[in-house]
């Protein structure tokens, strides 16, 4: 894994903590230059400074990834930091704040912000760096889906909605991109012991394991190595997937 994105710049939204701080991390291990985008940017700048003083090179920046002057900001950041952009990770989501309700009792206006920065978020990023793409016909994409889109959930409609949209979105970039040499794929984690998933789940540490073909709870350093494989050349000709990272609890 180590060099394996040498001299590369990723953005990752997100980055402020949770997945999207070990993403970051594993990153710069890997030899890129990494942009920390975060809506909190206290939490971009820390993990900056993780990365920095693991002997990465990193960057914060302030980003909301639902507007669209916003994700154009990002971009230029990383374009006047270090010139290029090879890599973005559409990881930013709304996910432990969401009602966990009947479909029936979801508030309307909690759908429409979790579509906002779910789905309308990866795709107005995804915009911001296409130019810088284009002009150097190489570029991969990497959004942030989940399992649940294979599993389905009674009490989580938008939030199992949105990560299904992101997947379509996938499918559909991907397309649309293969002639400028952008590679488009996601990652679908399964329930993964973040700080997040442990504040709504009382018996975090046995969710899900008897379902799966490796028996134990996933951990946050479990999904980085799928990303950093879809982000680096090793995947050149793979595009539009989904690859699918929970220990085997879905076999979809």
């Amino acid at each position: 894994m180590t060099g394996s994105l040498q001299n590369k710049v990723a953005i990752i939204t997100g980055g402020g903590g949770g997945l999207g701080r070990e993403f970051c991390l594993a990153m710069a291990e890997a030899g890129a230059k990494v942009v920390a985008a975060d809506i909190n940017q206290a939490g971009a700048q820390e993990t900056a400074k993780q990365v920095i003083a693991a002997d990465g090179q990193a960057i914060a920046a302030a980003v909301d990834v639902a507007d669209e002057q916003s994700t154009l900001a990002m971009a230029d950041v990383a374009m006047k930091a270090w010139g290029r952009i090879d890599i973005l990770v559409n990881n930013a989501a709304m996910y432990a704040t969401l009602s966990m309700v009947p479909f029936n009792e979801l508030p309307v206006d909690e759908w429409d912000k979790t579509m906002a920065v779910n789905v309308k978020g990866p795709w107005l990023c995804t915009r911001s760096v296409y130019p810088a793409m284009k002009a150097q016909k190489y570029g991969k994409i990497v959004n942030i889906a989940s399992a649940t889109f294979f599993s389905g959930s009674p009490v989580w409609p938008h939030y199992v909605a949105s990560k299904g949209g992101l997947i379509a979105l996938t499918r559909s970039l991907a397309r649309s991109l293969g002639d400028d040499g952008i590679r488009v794929n996601a990652v679908a984690p399964g329930f993964t012991l973040t700080d997040a998933s442990l504040d709504i789940m009382p018996n975090a540490h046995q969710y899900g394991v008897n379902r799966g073909a490796i028996k134990r709870s996933q951990q946050p350093e479990d999904v980085p190595g799928a990303v950093i494989f879809l982000a680096s050349p090793a995947s050149d000709f793979i595009t539009g997937q989904t690859l699918v990272v929970d220990g085997g609890r879905q076999f979809n």
